[in-house]
């Protein structure tokens, strides 16, 4: 009976997730409720003094002009990256559970991307950007070929087709394994009905894979709205500012700009975005998933 008593159970979780639960809260919790308190004052990051300025910080937010096209760009930089990054990530976890030769070394090839950091990331593409492309633009055309980082639309181009490239084997696998979980004899009895392999698949495979779907869509839409390593390394924001994401512009008010107070309230309400996106869409994924 001793298990039963609250302090073994207190003492238990103290031994298995205490750890955890003390570094959650060292790097999660506290940073939260002071970054919540920073919002309410106007701190240059240096000064002692924190002067108490009330609502005034998110106020200055939603006037930043800045801020919403940042936010805007990131939007749309999001929608299309998700939607790019998903159909890539399926198509290539058809391929590797379709029985093709080396399978398992194209899982791990397609992979790879995800494990580069995106500073590196950033910088490796940067110069085939601005110089391999370069060169080989130019020794077709005989003429001067301007880099695509050089044009905002160019610059949003590139941030979506590196993002793409490196999200995509990590959602590859997740895909990998909705296709694993599904019963072989179910699409089999759906061609002996009559159904086509094409069939097969859109009426038997991806409704039983929407978990998946569900679990790649959240963690694609939170990546691309956070996206600040890549951007930084990338594109710097350039030309003129016009490839600024959200979490750029987030961290050059707070830190470069030294405005804790507007930077903190911005990128909490970007927190409110990003929880509102994610929370709707698992939403209504799941609510799917129960009626398929």
């Amino acid at each position: 009976m001793k298990r039963n008593r609250f302090s073994y159970k207190v003492g238990q979780f103290l031994m298995f997730a205490g750890p955890a639960a003390i570094l959650f809260c060292a790097v999660v919790v506290i940073p939260f409720i002071y970054g919540l308190y920073l919002t309410l004052t106007n701190w240059d990051g240096v000064s002692d003094t924190k002067p108490f300025v009330g609502l005034a910080n998110y106020h200055n937010a939603f006037a930043d002009t800045a801020y919403w096209q940042a936010l805007g760009r990131t939007v749309i930089y999001s929608v299309i990256s998700v939607i790019l990054v998903n159909i890539v990530a399926f198509l290539l976890a058809y391929l590797v559970t379709s029985g093709i030769k080396g399978q398992n070394f194209f899982r791990a090839a397609f992979f790879i991307p995800n494990l580069i950091g995106g500073i590196v990331l950033g910088y490796v593409w940067k110069f085939v950007f601005n110089r391999a492309f370069v060169a080989i633009g130019e020794a077709v055309t005989s003429h001067t070929t301007a880099s695509l980082l050089s044009t905002p639309n160019g610059a949003m181009f590139c941030l979506i087709l590196v993002s793409v490239w490196q999200y995509a084997g990590y959602m590859m696998l997740i895909y990998v394994a909705g296709f694993m979980s599904v019963d072989q004899s179910l699409k089999e009895a759906a061609e002996i009905d009559g159904c086509s392999k094409t069939q097969a698949m859109m009426r038997v495979t991806i409704p039983l894979m929407r978990s998946s779907f569900v679990q790649c869509i959240f963690l694609s839409t939170t990546r691309c709205f956070m996206v600040y390593d890549l951007n930084l390394s990338l594109t710097k924001g350039e030309p003129f500012n016009s490839s600024v994401m959200a979490a750029m512009h987030v961290y050059n008010k707070a830190f470069v700009y030294k405005n804790y107070g507007v930077g903190q309230s911005e990128a909490l309400l970007l927190f409110v975005v990003c929880a509102v996106i994610g929370l709707l869409q698992v939403y209504f994924g799941k609510k799917g998933e129960v009626d398929a």
